[in-house]
């Protein structure tokens, strides 16, 4: 079935207020953004968010939960589409910086918010993280056979550390280079 305008100008409208909540929470903090607040940076009244979210901290777990779903997706779509494990590890790097590089907002909200989630939807987050993490750890467990895969689960935790921290070390520098430093920096640590 096609969607219709309405669908579609729904769909963007929800896309809109979880922008705005990116944005407004990496500036100021979960605790310290109004329901109006979000509707006014994203062009509608406090009361219309309602229309697209039960509340503020339902804009927050689907913020968190929908970035996290992506990450996965993404991560597998990578993997099944290389040839092989070096290639594979290549790539979700290259997702990876990509991914922090277009989403410091989203990295920051993650460091800082994710405890505001209700304990369900901080457990849906951490699950989804989970797997994306275990998707990478087998494929270094194929590139390092041998190595126990709680080795494996530090490399990869400690590149995300070191990928997402972006948003702190890298908003003024220029993208290209970031991009080419954390890559190189990433595979050094994940071939060490």
């Amino acid at each position: 079935m096609e969607p219709t305008a309405r669908s579609l100008a729904k769909a963007d409208r929800r896309q809109s207020l979880l922008d705005a909540a990116a944005r407004l929470y990496a500036e100021r903090g979960f605790p310290r953004v109004s329901l109006e607040d979000l509707g006014a940076a994203a062009g509608v009244s406090g009361p219309a968010v309602y229309r697209h979210f039960a509340g503020k901290q339902a804009v927050l777990a689907a913020l968190l939960i929908e970035v996290s779903e992506g990450l996965v997706e993404g991560g597998r779509r990578v993997i099944n589409s290389a040839p092989d494990a070096r290639t594979a590890l290549e790539e979700l790097v290259a997702f990876h910086v990509e991914f922090a590089l277009s989403n410091p907002d989203v990295i920051v909200v993650q460091d800082r918010d994710l405890a505001s989630l209700t304990e369900d939807d901080n457990e849906a987050v951490r699950r989804l993280q989970r797997t994306y993490i275990d998707a990478w750890v087998d494929v270094l467990a194929e590139l390092h056979p041998g190595v126990p895969r709680t080795d494996l689960r530090i490399r990869a935790r400690a590149t995300f550390g070191l990928i997402n921290s972006t948003p702190h070390s890298a908003r003024s520098a220029a993208r290209p280079s970031v991009r080419a430093l954390l890559t190189a920096m990433a595979l050094a640590a994940l071939s060490s």
